[in-house]
This record gives structure tokens, C-alpha cells and sequence, in this order.
């Protein structure tokens, strides 16, 4: 329980702590360096102590205008990341030396090598030992 809440539960006269007004200016000073790029919200608000939530509704009256900002319009946007999609092949490339149908694990103290068909059964047996 937060001293505050402490304090008022006990029916002590303490007061709570004061709302903090800030500037215009550095509301909007604020939001801008939360859009800049590689920032994040989050960091932003801690650095200035203010709670992040406090700083999506001033991102939201910037970008309406009320903080004197720039027109949403101009306001950064995601990046997208290019994308193409070409046809996966029909099998997974096997690993170079090793036969098909065959696991080989290197480990520090030596190695483990299982030949032959691999049901999923006898593949998860084998992870489940390794895992534990």
C-alpha cells in the first residue's frame, strides 16, 4: 500500500500529493520526443516522470492539434518492411553430410547420432531427455 493510501485509510490528515501542471510547451516538447525515431513511449514518459498513459492522451490532443503540434498529416508513420513470398519448398533442405532420416546432435562431451525413420513420437522422446 503507497503512503498515500496508507494515510488515508489510518483517517490521517496527511494530504495527498499534488497534481503537477505542465506547460503547453512542454507537453507538446514531451510528445515530440516520443515519436521521434527508436524512442518509445514508455522510456519517454519515465525520463520525465509523468505516466506513460498520461502521454498517449497528449500524443492524442497533438495530433487533434490542441497542443499547438504539427498537422497529423505530418506526423511520423510506421515503416513497412518489404516483403516477397515465393513458394516454399516441398521439403526442408537436408543438413549438408548427413543422410536422410538421420539426427545429429554435437554436444561438449560428445555426440548423438539416431539413423534411420523418425516418427514424432521417438523425436519428442528423444527432445524430452535432452531438455530435462
Amino acid at each position: 500500500m503507497s503512503d498515500s493510501a496508507r494515510a488515508l485509510a489510518e483517517g490521517s490528515d496527511a494530504e495527498a500529493p499534488k497534481r503537477q501542471r505542465r506547460p503547453v510547451a512542454e507537453k507538446r516538447r514531451i510528445v515530440e520526443e516520443s515519436y521521434a525515431a527508436g524512442s518509445s513511449v514508455a522510456r519517454v514518459a519515465r525520463a520525465h516522470g509523468v505516466n506513460a498513459n498520461q502521454v498517449f492522451t497528449w500524443r492524442r490532443q497533438y495530433q487533434r492539434g490542441l497542443l499547438g503540434g504539427r498537422p497529423a498529416a505530418t506526423l511520423p508513420v510506421a515503416a513497412l518492411v518489404p516483403v516477397t513470398v515465393s513458394d516454399a519448398p516441398a521439403r526442408p533442405e537436408p543438413i549438408r553430410g548427413a543422410a536422410p532420416g538421420t539426427i545429429r546432435l554435437q554436444f561438449a562431451k560428445g555426440r548423438l547420432s539416431i539413423e534411420g525413420a523418425v516418427d514424432a513420437a521417438s523425436l519428442r522422446v528423444v527432445l524430452e531427455c535432452l531438455l530435462a
